[in-house]
Order: C-alpha cells, then sequence, then structure tokens
C-alpha cells in the first residue's frame, strides 16, 4: 500500500488546483501589487504597468484577473478597472477581448506570462481586425498619430492606479515623503529583477 500511496502523491501537483495554487504564489512572490479577493486564488488584483516603448508608458492599471476551474487548460479572465483607450479592450467595462487572449492563451503560460509578455504585447500590437472598441481600431488604422495622442490623454486621465493605490494614506497624512522613497528604491530593483527573470 505504500508504493501506491507514494504514486499517488507524485501525480497530484499535475492537478488544476495545484498549479493555479503555484502560479499564485509565483506572482504574488514577484514584484507586482497582487491582491487577492476574499483570500480566494482565482480572484485577484494586479497593477500593471504599461510597456516603456509604447504610448501607455507611464500608465498603470488596476487589473481584475479571474481563473477558470479549468485553468490553465482555459484562459483567464482579464479586466482593466480603470479605463485604457485600446481596440482590444472594452472601454466602459475594461475586459480584453477573449478571441485575443484564447488566440495566443496556452497552457504553458502561466500567471506571470500575463504580465510580463501577453499584456505588454497586446498594448504594444493591437488587432484592429477585432475590435471592441471601434474608435480605437479606426483612429489606429486613420490617424495613428492621433491614436498615440488619445492613448496619452486616457494614460494621463485614467491610467494612474499605481499612484492611488501606493499614496492615499501618505497624502493625507501630509508626511509620506519617506516612504516615497523607500517606495521608489524597491520599484527600481524590482524592475532590475523582473527583467532578469523574462530574460532567463
Amino acid at each position: 500500500s505504500s508504493s501506491s500511496s507514494s504514486s499517488s502523491s507524485s501525480s497530484a501537483p499535475k492537478s488544476p488546483g495545484k498549479r493555479r495554487e503555484i502560479d499564485v504564489m509565483k506572482l504574488m512572490m514577484s514584484d507586482y501589487d497582487v491582491t487577492l479577493v476574499d483570500d480566494n486564488p482565482a480572484d485577484m488584483f494586479v497593477i500593471f504597468h504599461g510597456p516603456a516603448d509604447s504610448p501607455y508608458a507611464g500608465g498603470s492599471w488596476k487589473v481584475h484577473v479571474e481563473l477558470p476551474d479549468g485553468y490553465p487548460y482555459k484562459s483567464p479572465s482579464i479586466g482593466f478597472c480603470n479605463r485604457l483607450f485600446h481596440p482590444n479592450v472594452d472601454e466602459m467595462s475594461g475586459s480584453v477581448c477573449l478571441d485575443v487572449i484564447n488566440q495566443t492563451w496556452s497552457p504553458m503560460f502561466d500567471l506571470l506570462n500575463v504580465f510580463e509578455v501577453f499584456l505588454p504585447q497586446l498594448l504594444l500590437y493591437p488587432n484592429a481586425a477585432d475590435p471592441l472598441n471601434g474608435e480605437a481600431a479606426a483612429l489606429l488604422l486613420r490617424e495613428p498619430e492621433q491614436y498615440k495622442a488619445k492613448i496619452r490623454e486616457y494614460v494621463a486621465k485614467y491610467g494612474q492606479a499605481a499612484a492611488t493605490a501606493g499614496s492615499d494614506d501618505s497624502d493625507s497624512e501630509g508626511g509620506g515623503e519617506s516612504g516615497d522613497e523607500s517606495s521608489n528604491g524597491a520599484s527600481t530593483s524590482g524592475s532590475a529583477s523582473s527583467s532578469g527573470a523574462a530574460a532567463s
């Protein structure tokens, strides 16, 4: 009986639930700001920063990620909580086009890939042929410079989730300067380590 129990335990990590726990843990141990909803590992908010070499640079968004029961074989659902101007993102609901996610999703991906690869690629290379935001798609095709200007306008107006998430308390106290300095140091070292992880 001892041999059978050892074989069953070795196959256990392949279960989707276990994989989900591992992926969530990896994301929480990374440099991303992750908040679980009611301690539920299938439902979380993550702060995502716009790619540096894009009109989204300097913006940050609170992203709602929900993992289905079939994860990682089924793709997560991803939605932006603050507004974003993008052909494949519904401007009012913030949901990301499921077709776009499903075209690129594979069980080999994990949650870190979503924030380090999938979302940056989505922002850098929108698919105007399958739009959730028709105005953004039309501007991208007809007036690319105006499209970029509109993105930057939205970033300035709505794309500041990290600022609101991190500085609410210190602003009201009026004495949050030391905290800001330490967080800046943490973010620079964090970005260096995450780029290293991406390279490997």
